[in-house]
């Protein structure tokens, strides 16, 4: 009988312990699972933000790093002391793994500082709907500079960027409008820059503004009616020069006594400027022929009987 005992005492270890080794083995596997599953989790991102605007640029930090050496380089080189990797690095934590809806100036502060670079007197040219020919005009006469013409300016033209919460922290499918949301990286940048740029300008600025558009040539919407005409200084801009051009052989909507001019001049004498207005000034008109030499419009004298 003791021997009996003995041997039923052995296999119910012998069954404990197997059945301990079965749960170990269970638990071991499940942990073994869960952490197959998070690792797996980790390695697929969440699902970017979706907007309704293009992503960001591709190979954004070889663009910005790249017209940043090259305006330097090629354009201006007693900029030569500008850290082109800084300037990219606080761009980058302007925006990186940040919802591109909460963006402020804050964040962008750091590159402005590092970036700006002093405006020439009399060279400053804002403008507003003639992108494409106040651009022309400044790579054919570089007496005048616009924001775009500015190492700022020039590294962000054309391209977009934006964050997100989640891995890698950049969004190169999609990026919000500014009908989206008003804080996104876009235009939060470009206020700024805009401000910092008619902060800068002295001595006699030009505008040029597009007298071919129905709704006006000046709209207090754009940022040159709602940020830059407020951010130009009476104590160092002695005088405005506003350029309306229209298009060759397009509509002329309005001209310098038109009601949109009208309520710019308004807000200019206000603030104690003096203001000149030309139609079609010559300069840029004779730029526009160039593609339109046999019109009308680009005839430089007629014949008299």
């Amino acid at each position: 009988m003791p021997l009996q005992q003995g041997s039923a005492r052995t296999r119910q270890r012998t069954v404990l312990l197997v059945g301990i080794a079965v749960l170990l083995a269970a638990l071991i596997l499940a942990v073994v699972l869960a952490s197959l599953l998070t690792h797996g989790k980790r390695e697929v991102s969440p699902k970017m933000l979706q907007w309704k605007d293009r992503g960001t640029t591709k190979n954004l930090q070889e663009v910005i790093l790249g017209r940043c050496y090259n305006y330097i380089a090629e354009r201006y080189p007693e900029l030569g002391d500008k850290d082109c990797l800084k300037i990219w690095e606080s761009l980058k934590d302007a925006f990186i793994y940040k919802n591109p809806c909460n963006i402020t100036s804050e964040d962008y502060q750091p590159l402005m500082e590092l970036a700006s670079h002093p405006i020439p007197c009399n060279k400053s040219l804002f403008w507003s709907k003639t992108n494409d020919l106040v651009h022309r005009y400044t790579k054919s006469d570089q007496n005048f500079l616009t924001l775009e013409d500015t190492l700022l300016g020039y590294m962000a033209d054309r391209i977009s960027w934006c964050g997100d919460p989640s891995a890698p922290g950049i969004n190169y499918e999609s990026c919000p409008k500014r009908s989206e949301c008003e804080s996104n990286p876009g235009s939060v940048f470009w206020k700024m820059a805009s401000k910092m740029f008619a902060e800068a300008a002295c001595g006699v600025v030009q505008v040029m503004l597009n007298g071919s558009i129905e709704a006006g040539a000046f709209r207090s919407s754009s940022i040159f009616g709602s940020i830059e005409v407020f951010n130009l200084n009476p104590d160092k801009v002695s005088e405005v020069h506003i350029w309306l051009m229209h298009d060759i052989g397009g509509p002329q909507s309005e001209s310098c006594s038109g009601h949109s001019i009208q309520r710019l001049k308004s807000i200019l004498e206000e603030r104690n400027f003096r203001i000149i207005c030309e139609d079609n000034y010559r300069p840029v008109q004779l730029l526009q022929c160039v593609h339109n030499p046999d019109h009308a419009d680009c005839r430089l004298c007629t014949n008299s009987t």
